[in-house]
């Protein structure tokens, strides 16, 4: 998939447990874990939106485009 999630990345650089992160958007931990394996396939904005408020990132420093070869 050329969408690559990096939220596991940010999770790291910003300290925060997934399940911390979960509770604070609203999701559940199960969703997360999904979003995070970059097999879901498709995001709310509004979800989106909390995660960058969240992490104090920009929706870029999840999401990556990497065409495929």
């Amino acid at each position: 998939m050329p969408i690559i999630v990096n939220l596991d990345v940010m999770l790291a650089t910003r300290k925060m447990r997934s399940k911390d992160l979960a509770e604070k958007i609203g999701i559940t931990t199960a969703n997360l874990s999904i979003l995070k394996s970059g097999k879901a396939k498709a995001i709310r904005f509004s979800t989106l939106e909390a995660i960058c408020e969240a992490l104090d990132c920009q929706p870029s420093d999840i999401l990556e485009f990497s065409p495929e070869i």
